[in-house]
């Protein structure tokens, strides 16, 4: 992005004040990472931004949008008054993205939308100059910032859209106009908010509302709620995607060790091998590809891009222990979908002639439903597989409840959400060589102390 002063104030619409001869190349909300070329954008969300413009006057940034109903406008520096300063930045990246013009994809789902992210961007860049979604800049302010730091040859943009409430989709969708939506699956995520599954459909079904004409949605065709709202979109182009086989597109002959998986499709007989294990992988991989095959790549490109793509750190990640055996962190995120499905492939999947231990923390965000959801893990957990299990957190005891009629006393271990010290050193008393620990949590409960405990 390079735009002059004038030039930012008339795309957003606003009045410029103390014009200056410079360059906007990027954009902050924090004064304190303002450069020669920054825009500093204060936002109203919490700690109201104005109160913060000097830090970036003193960090030499150019330029500063103002909200009008603000006091205290800037005398000296150069300033650009709008109605609302989001929707000016909002606008700003609008107007970026219609001048490089790349082709967008967006990825939503409860579960499994960054991975799927991570795979498609990977495909897509065996054939185009492509950009994604960094870390989990997926609402109103990461999408913009995300288009805005693009570089002027993207070709393919691959973006995150995240969803706490209904129309929030909408609004994203609408304000990038994607050429390809992807839903990854209906899981608990956010049920705090909307309730039911059923809600949670009607929210991401909004990623097509601002769908370019002509353009596709892509689809997991192994979940009612969604085929549901998808055929209410007759005039609508879409691409499923499944382990079921009457899916556009499935896996068949699944291999899964424990640090890999590999399929091969309905539709070629090329193999497929992934650097992430689990089914649940697999769904995401086949979402990955059939955008790669409605952006023209073939198979061959697109199973080279597979094996080899960069994934985000923490997401069923495999590391060496330093007691002797390897801990599978999987901390980055938690819904009791994604909880029972890695319990599972821990289970079932992953051998040993050690023990098997989890450590399970808290699931955010599930409102009334989180206690139920919460005991409904018991039903995950097997005793000859699972020898000992660590819950943490105040919605675990529920889980701890559960558990009372399948384990003994002594295999059951709860702390509170404060004592990580306290779980860390018991886990470590009981850890040999070959034992393997997994470890599962909302993000929230930050499990990641616990990991580099035991990595040190």
């Amino acid at each position: 992005m390079k735009y002059s002063i004038q030039e930012v104030a008339e795309i957003v619409g606003g009045e410029l004040i103390n014009t200056a001869d410079s360059s906007i190349t990027n954009v902050v909300f924090d004064g304190r990472k303002a450069t020669a070329g920054s825009l500093f954008v204060p936002i109203t969300w919490g700690n109201d931004g104005h109160n913060f413009i000097q830090g970036a006057i003193d960090n030499h940034a150019s330029a500063t949008l103002w909200a009008g109903d603000h006091q205290n406008t800037p005398t000296n520096f150069p300033t650009i008054v709008v109605q609302d300063t989001l929707k000016a930045f909002q606008k700003l990246a609008i107007h970026y993205l219609h001048q490089i013009n790349p082709k967008v994809v967006a990825i939503s789902g409860s579960n499994g939308k960054t991975t799927t992210k991570d795979f498609t961007a990977a495909i897509g860049a065996t054939t185009f100059k492509t950009v994604k979604t960094p870390q989990n800049f997926n609402n109103e302010i990461g999408v913009p910032t995300t288009i805005l730091a693009m570089p002027e040859d993207t070709e393919l943009l691959v973006i995150e859209f995240g969803m706490d409430r209904l129309g929030d989709l909408d609004i994203l969708s609408n304000m990038i106009q994607p050429d390809i939506a992807v839903l990854t699956m209906i899981g608990e995520a956010h049920i705090e908010f909307f309730k039911t599954r059923d809600r949670i459909a009607d929210g991401k079904i909004e990623i097509v509302n601002g769908l370019r004409p002509g353009g596709t949605l892509v689809y997991n065709g192994d979940e009612p709620l969604l085929v549901e709202r998808a055929e209410k979109h007759n005039n609508l182009k879409t691409s499923t995607f499944g382990l079921k086989s009457d899916n556009q597109l499935f896996a068949t002959e699944i291999e899964l060790t424990p640090v890999s998986a590999s399929f091969i499709t309905n539709q070629s007989n090329t193999r497929f091998t992934l650097p992430l294990t689990g089914r649940y992988n697999v769904d995401n991989a086949l979402a990955a590809i059939s955008v790669g095959h409605l952006l023209g790549i073939s198979d061959e490109k697109i199973a080279e891009a597979l094996e080899n793509a960069p994934v985000t750190e923490n997401r069923t990640e495999w590391i060496q222990g330093n007691y002797g055996g390897e801990i599978l962190s999987d901390v980055y995120n938690a819904n009791p979908t994604a909880m029972k499905e890695v319990l599972n492939f821990f289970q079932t999947t992953v051998h040993t002639t050690g023990k098997k231990i989890v450590v399970l923390g808290d699931m955010l965000e599930l409102g009334t439903a989180g206690p139920q959801l919460h005991a409904d893990i018991a039903a995950s957990l097997d005793p000859t597989q699972v020898t000992e299990v660590f819950l943490i957190g105040e919605l675990m005891q529920n889980l701890a409840d559960a558990l009372v009629d399948k384990y003994n006393p002594s295999q059951i271990h709860h702390y509170a959400g404060n004592q990580k010290t306290e779980l860390t050193k018991a886990l470590k008393a009981t850890l040999y060589p070959h034992d393997l620990v997994l470890l599962k949590a909302s993000h929230g409960s930050h499990l990641e102390t616990i990991v580099e405990e035991l990595r040190k």
